[in-house]
């Protein structure tokens, strides 16, 4: 960073941020754009500094729960949240944390059901044709007020398990994964969320989970996923679109960064 030292700005935020907690308050700083706050840096790789600022907002995920709770519920009785993004952004980690955030926004302590899109898919080449399959198995009964179930796709069988996953009827369900907040959700939604995370990153994490032997296949998803991305408009039409790789530190578990 330029200034000040980046461990003696971040140690300022990170006071900043823990004063604001009791709140669920969001946080600002305005910093050049080459400093890239909210994204890790890479070798070999530059920004011009320019006389445009980026804005740098850590958000409460206690904040956003409240904010969900106090949206509308277009699922019949249910808030849908989606939580869309590029494979390797953060989604699932994000939907975990703001699921934990739910259930301590709740009199009865209950944590919403996180239905997770690769657990529908049949398989590579059902990356965005899924969706039939979504909406019969969960989507429709809880919008008609009957708990759903689907089995869930077993990657190392190649098949779905028999065993069927209960998605009971709550104040809030989150769907997370590729083209869950597509157009086709929009009229269900209380909220949708967009993660991104830059690609390089998004690569390697996927590689360090499921081994290097998927690079030919997740090379072809992340083609598919980007050019049905700029069809659907997904991100530009989120409420919020979060920087799944933030390099300033932060309590994580807390706090998510909000690309503003």
């Amino acid at each position: 960073m330029r200034g000040q030292p980046g461990h003696a700005r971040a140690g300022l935020f990170q006071q900043r941020l823990d004063a604001g907690t009791h709140h669920g308050m969001g946080h600002a700083t305005s910093m050049p754009l080459g400093a890239r706050v909210c994204g890790p840096k890479w070798p070999g790789t530059t920004r011009s500094v320019t006389s445009v600022s980026v804005v740098v907002v850590f958000e409460a995920y206690a904040g956003l729960a409240r904010r969900v709770l106090a949206g509308p519920a277009r699922l019949g009785r249910t808030r849908l949240v989606a939580i869309d993004g590029p494979s390797g952004a953060g989604k699932t980690v994000f939907a975990a944390r703001l699921a934990d955030a739910l259930a301590g926004e709740t009199p009865d302590a209950a944590r919403p059901p996180v239905v997770h899109t690769d657990d529908l898919l049949n398989g590579w080449d059902d990356q965005l044709t899924f969706w039939d399959r979504l909406e019969e198995q969960v989507l429709a009964p809880v919008r008609a007020g009957q708990a759903g179930a689907y089995r869930r796709y077993s990657w190392v069988r190649r098949r779905f398990l028999p065993m069927p996953v209960p998605v009971p009827v709550t104040p809030v369900l989150i769907v997370e994964g590729v083209s869950a907040a597509r157009t086709t959700a929009v009229a269900d939604l209380t909220l949708a969320v967009f993660v991104t995370a830059p690609q390089p990153l998004r690569l390697n994490r996927a590689v360090a989970r499921d081994g290097p032997t998927i690079l030919p296949e997740l090379r072809r998803w992340h083609v598919t996923e980007r050019t049905h991305f700029v069809a659907d408009g997904t991100e530009a039409r989120a409420d919020l679109i979060v920087d799944g790789a933030p390099a300033l530190p932060h309590a994580a578990e807390r706090y998510y960064c909000r690309r503003g």
